[in-house]
């Protein structure tokens, strides 16, 4: 028998109440209950990247995240900040330097570059390389997206 919990968070500025199962992870619950499908679930394990989303301003991992630990949380997904501009410089930046190419790692991608611009807005190209370490991308061999976010940080873009 699934264990059901009464849960409040605040998902890309609107509030949720659910009940969720105590074994669902953010990512599947964004996913599968709220339609959010710019997150992705690829290794499950925490390692690619793919599922990451902020939650109350630090990015993590929405696979190794249970739902329930969001209670009264806030969280923000590629969509909220999307819709909100604040990924719009990084957006165009990616665009123009062809740092995507099948997208399934791009909102990882974006919100880890977004969390360095925040952090570390005067990064180097070893230290975008060191953010981004813990995002896969299989198709662009890292070179386009570390020239898109050097532009935007240093304001070339």
């Amino acid at each position: 028998m699934e264990h059901e919990v009464d849960t409040t968070l605040t998902v890309n500025g609107v509030e949720v109440r659910r009940r969720i199962s105590a074994r669902q992870h953010l990512v599947d619950f964004l996913r599968d209950e709220l339609g959010l499908t710019g997150s992705h679930a690829g290794c499950e394990h925490g390692v690619c990247g793919a599922c990451t989303v902020r939650v109350d301003g630090e990015i993590i991992r929405g696979c190794l995240m249970l739902a329930v630990q969001a209670s009264g949380r806030r969280v923000e997904t590629i969509e909220g900040l999307s819709d909100s501009g604040e990924l719009a410089a990084l957006q165009r930046a990616f665009h123009a330097r062809n740092a995507l190419q099948c997208g399934f790692c791009t909102p990882g991608m974006l919100l880890a570059a977004r969390d360095l611009q925040l952090k570390n807005p005067h990064a180097g190209r070893e230290e975008i390389r060191a953010h981004l370490s813990g995002n896969y991308c299989r198709c662009t061999g890292y070179q386009a997206i570390v020239d898109a976010i050097e532009d935007v940080l240093h304001g070339k873009g």
